[in-house]
């Protein structure tokens, strides 16, 4: 039938509708299989979600009680090897489990118990999507292997072997998708710590480092505090869940749950679950009827549950969407709410010093948050009506994608300055950039308490922005992008700024939603060419390419005209993300940089200075 529609002709005929194979479909849709594809630059990129994908095999044998070690290698050439000791991969069935949608032993939960993967895809797309896969299957002497490229089976061969039982998977991923990526072995190492910590015993080496852990959730706390807490973690552990919980001096809150060794960075019914059942049972043990985000204030607490047959809200499993632990068992909600009746009332019945400490810190919560309820009220109001006629915020127009979650493209950018956002503001990209402009220089808000948020009208305007004011799981932005000058005043303005930040949002830092923006200071061009500079020594790169040339420094955003910011904030756009590591213990950090031991800041300035010098930076 012939159809026109807005004078355009459309046909639509038999032909029309069309059949992709399975790695044609995983390769033009592979948003539905590994989320975005990215360069590596993103903890969350796709080449990471494949590698994740093999591993989750390999720690499947480990649950079913086959072998106790994985070993990972990355090279310099970008394959990944990972080879497992666990029982091996039937050997009739090699090609088709590589390379058959739908296939796998792990629909019985007889064979696999508590597995995550079981849909029988992840193995497929990570083929689909890699210019090189190969799989090799030992057992018992005999190995099984099947080289495929793009999905298409190159070659297959079976023999004789010595190697120890298990499975070898070796990918490149393919850059004809991926373009020129990277892995970061620091966003592999924070991977492969999490699977270690939720399987206790399992030794997990990444290009020869070592990761075990002997005490589960327990070292995953310790490993993620960023302070001293005010109390020895509480560690929790029965058939099928375990939990650690313990509460910290700074605001905000964190919670890190888990689905048969899952990272589930989304949470999900488990953790939903966990934050009403802790609620439900802080109150009934003081008998008192406490507010939830008095108790949840400052709390860093982890939860893990095993589920038989989980169910999961994408092909990532970032986010658990099944209501019960087990056909015929009870409810998720249930089951951990019982838990948590059960051993944590226990708990803090034989730990009276924890109870004390934890129902102190509660009734500070409640005391400060009392003490501000007027002024956050008026706040709120100021922040509703400046917003209808907001210069301060220039909004962009997509905040979240069709699943109603935040859109991993929404940004905001915080710049200082009429002329800096004008330039960003004329050269964004509208649709998921947004701007804010700051006025001035920020407060110190080091040692400053809560209230001056809703007190000091940019802080106030901000959190009303980031939408940050309740929960951080409201972040209408996925990257908050720090863009100030390159100098001095811009250097000291995003110090405030980040100081802001580590005080009252810190878990905006610890899950990776801050950046820097990286502007060119220096553009080199000639009559033919323009090369724009992030570094001297790319300016002098710049210079013996170019020959004789024009060179302008830039000092403020504003001196970059709209048409060439353009390219700095898309495509090519340079982020630095703050990150927050193991020993940056957050009090000692703000103490230090932002507190009044000026003569000690001095010294490691001019140390620091002298050492540059010695190096000839």
């Amino acid at each position: 039938m012939n159809e026109i529609k807005n004078g355009i002709k459309y046909d639509y005929v038999d032909d029309s509708v069309t059949t992709l194979d399975w790695r044609e479909h995983i390769r033009k849709r592979s948003g539905m299989y590994i989320g975005k594809l990215g360069d590596g630059t993103s903890h969350d990129d796709g080449i990471y979600v494949l590698l994740k994908e093999v591993i989750d095999n390999s720690i499947d044998e480990y649950i079913m009680g086959a072998g106790k070690k994985i070993e990972i290698t990355v090279s310099e050439e970008k394959e990944v090897r990972v080879r497992d000791f666990g029982r091996g991969i039937p050997l009739g069935r090699v090609v088709d489990v590589a390379s058959k949608m739908n296939t796998g032993a792990k629909y019985d939960s007889k064979i696999f118990q508590n597995s995550v993967g079981l849909n029988g895809v992840g193995i497929k797309a990570v083929n689909a999507l890699s210019i090189k896969f190969e799989i090799t299957s030992f057992r018992e002497g005999q190995y099984s292997r099947a080289l495929f490229s793009q999905g298409i089976l190159q070659d297959s061969e079976q023999g004789e072997t010595s190697e120890p039982n298990g499975t070898l998977v070796a990918f490149s991923p393919d850059e004809a998708l991926f373009g020129d990526f990277n892995f970061n072995g620091e966003y592999i190492g924070t991977m492969l710590k999490n699977y270690s910590f939720l399987n206790a015993g399992l030794t997990i080496s990444f290009n020869g480092t070592p990761y075990c852990s002997k005490n589960g959730l327990l070292d995953l706390l310790n490993d993620n505090l960023n302070e001293e807490p005010l109390y020895a973690p509480i560690h929790l552990k029965s058939q099928g869940i375990e939990v650690a919980i313990t509460h910290a001096e700074n605001y905000g809150g964190s919670f890190y749950s888990f689905v048969n060794g899952q990272h589930t960075v989304q949470g999900g019914t488990h953790l939903s679950a966990f934050k009403e059942g802790l609620v439900k049972t802080i109150k009934e043990f003081y008998k008192k009827d406490l507010d939830p985000d008095d108790i949840r204030t400052s709390i860093v607490a982890a939860i893990s549950i095993k589920v038989q047959e989980p169910m999961f809200e994408s092909q990532t499993k970032t986010k658990l969407g099944s209501k019960d632990m087990n056909e015929g068992g009870p409810t998720i909600k249930n089951f951990v709410f019982d838990f948590l009746k059960q051993t944590l009332d226990n708990y803090l019945h034989k730990n009276p010093e924890t109870a004390d400490i934890l129902l102190k810190k509660i009734i500070e919560s409640e005391k400060e948050r009392k003490a501000i309820s007027g002024i956050k009220k008026i706040a709120r109001e100021r922040a509703k009506k400046v917003s209808l006629h907001n210069k301060k915020l220039r909004d962009c127009r997509v905040h979240y994608n069709n699943k109603n979650e935040r859109s991993e493209e929404s940004t905001l950018f915080i710049t200082e300055g009429d002329s800096a956002s004008g330039s960003i503001t004329k050269s964004r990209d509208v649709n998921t950039q947004a701007v804010f402009s700051l006025r001035g220089k920020p407060l110190n808000s080091f040692g400053k308490t809560k209230r001056i948020v809703y007190e000091n009208e940019e802080f106030n305007l901000l959190q009303a922005a980031l939408n940050i004011e309740e929960d951080i799981d409201n972040l209408r932005y996925n990257k908050v992008v720090i863009a100030t000058d390159a100098d001095v005043d811009g250097m000291h303005i995003r110090l405030l700024i980040i100081t802001f930040f580590l005080n009252f949002f810190p878990d905006l830092i610890r899950q990776e939603h801050l950046y820097i923006l990286q502007t060119p200071l220096f553009r080199v061009r000639n009559k033919k060419k323009t090369m724009y500079c992030y570094s001297e020594e790319e300016k002098e790169k710049a210079i013996k390419q170019l020959g004789s040339v024009e060179i302008t420094r830039f000092k403020g955003l504003g001196e970059i005209s709209p048409d060439e910011f353009a390219g700095f904030i898309g495509d090519n756009i340079r982020l630095d993300s703050v990150k927050l590591g193991k020993n940056d213990m957050i009090p000692d950090l703000l103490s230090f940089y932002m507190g009044k031991n000026t003569p000690d800041r001095q010294g490691f300035i001019i140390e620091n200075l002298k050492a540059e010098e010695e190096l000839g930076v």
